[in-house]
């Protein structure tokens, strides 16, 4: 099967309500592997305040001119102890499910790598839930490795 020819491009607030929707989804995939994210109508990000934040990198991957996926970069401070003061941190990493598999998340990622290193970011970051395999296998694949895990207790 051919690859899509596929548009990666920074994400405006007129793509917002479809960006949101990909929020829903993230949201709801994410909710099996977190016992602790509350019932009900949630929201992880500003997304409109991100698009409208230069310090953000927010993008959309487009086949035929429908957005398909998406993803962001933005800097966060490391902790003191670090050798980097600021890191990029990668998030709103969500495909639309007919187009996975065809690595296009690898694009958003190597856009949001370039931005990074564009911005001089020397680290990049991102989490992901120890149990959602397919994310980290996807991950892995453009070059992240497993760093820490965080555990709780309740």
């Amino acid at each position: 099967m051919a690859l899509p020819k596929v548009n990666i491009r920074t994400a405006t607030l007129d793509d917002l309500p479809l960006l949101l929707n990909f929020e829903q989804e993230i949201i709801k995939a994410e909710r099996p592997f977190d016992v602790t994210i509350k019932n009900g109508p949630i929201s992880y990000y500003d997304i409109g305040e991100m698009v409208q934040d230069p310090k953000a990198h927010v993008i959309v991957a487009e086949v035929d001119g429908k957005i398909v996926a998406s993803g962001y970069a933005i800097p966060k401070k490391a902790r003191h102890y670090l050798n980097h003061k600021f890191y990029a941190y990668l998030g709103f990493m969500y495909t639309d499910e007919d187009f996975r598999g065809q690595g296009i998340n690898a694009l958003i990622v190597e856009e949001l790598k370039n931005w990074s290193n564009n911005q001089g970011f020397k680290e990049i970051r991102l989490t992901v839930y120890n149990e959602n395999q397919p994310a980290i296998k996807a991950y892995e694949k453009v070059g992240f490795k497993k760093h820490i895990i965080e555990m709780r207790l309740e």
